[in-house]
């Protein structure tokens, strides 16, 4: 048992084919297949079954695909905390939010790259709802996310700083000129909000039911480029993070509404999975983020 032969295991569970494994790995689909076989014939069980054109794991290969995720995250350890050269170097598994590539990450990324340019870092977007269980499996090292403050047991909170969300609209909106914003003013109002999974569409529409106001949603994306567009083209209000209309706003494509309604606190946070060892490489990057 090899971990390039655990390695393929997980590439084929990620795609779900074989063949697809392939051309992610840049192998021969044969020897995938050999490798797969490998592993059987030495653990003497069936990895995967064929049902029709699909392929799923069977109980066994359900299980070395767990085993296989903390070996290789062992593997990554191992490497950061005893490197074979004195530059840091591996890869680093960041999740982190959308919101926060449009100005907070891109700086902190290119310090980080004039530090350690033998690191690679491979991102990944995340969910408020999914991002525990990637760390817990080691899929992630750290994630970097705008939300709500989120305190689990299984998290290590490594960081937390406040930030704004704001209502966008076209300069020439009916509410761009109003002194106070409320909730009642967003009465019929098109709204262009996040998706139905994202925390800041749910904190306003809260806000709204609370007010025995009916919420008019007419686009719902996780995209902020789409929803500042729509609102530059005077579709709606986007409700966004104010780190994400920066430019727009410097620019005049948008303008922020004098909101006067209830606050809503969201911070960017810093995590790592409670049992995750703090490594060189790690403490680097959450210091630039620090400093950023």
């Amino acid at each position: 048992m090899t971990l390039t032969q655990l390695s393929t295991l997980l590439t084929i569970v990620e795609t779900g084919s074989f063949t697809a494994a392939a051309d992610r790995l840049g192998y021969a689909q044969s020897t995938i297949t050999t490798q797969i076989k490998q592993l059987e014939t030495e653990l003497n069980c069936l990895l995967f079954e064929r049902l029709g054109k699909g392929l799923i794991l069977t109980q066994d290969g359900t299980h070395l695909a767990e085993y296989s995720r903390k070996m290789l995250q062992l593997e990554r350890e191992i490497r950061f905390h005893l490197p074979s050269t004195k530059e840091p170097c591996g890869t680093l598994y960041v999740g982190v939010s959308e919101s926060l590539c449009y100005q907070k990450l891109p700086a902190v990324l290119s310090t980080f790259r004039e530090q350690c340019p033998q690191v690679e870092i491979q991102l990944k977007f995340i969910t408020h709802d999914t991002f525990p269980s990637l760390l817990k499996k080691g899929e992630l090292d750290l994630v970097y996310t705008l939300n709500p403050s989120i305190d689990l047991p299984e998290l290590k909170k490594l960081y937390q700083r406040e930030e704004r969300l704001g209502f966008y609209v076209s300069p020439d909106h009916p509410l761009a000129d109003r002194e106070q914003v409320t909730e009642k003013d967003l009465d019929h109002m098109p709204l262009l909000l996040t998706d139905e999974n994202c925390n800041f569409r749910k904190m306003l529409l809260d806000a709204l039911r609370e007010k025995n106001i009916a919420p008019k949603v007419v686009l719902g994306t996780s995209h902020k480029e789409i929803l500042k567009q729509f609102a530059i083209d005077r579709f709606g209000i986007a409700f966004i993070p104010d780190i994400t209309a920066e430019k727009e706003v410097k620019s005049g494509a948008l303008k922020r509404l004098s909101w006067c309604g209830k606050d809503f606190p969201v911070y960017a946070q810093v995590f790592i999975h409670k049992d995750k060892a703090l490594n060189t490489t790690l403490d680097r990057l959450i210091r630039i983020i620090l400093s950023s």
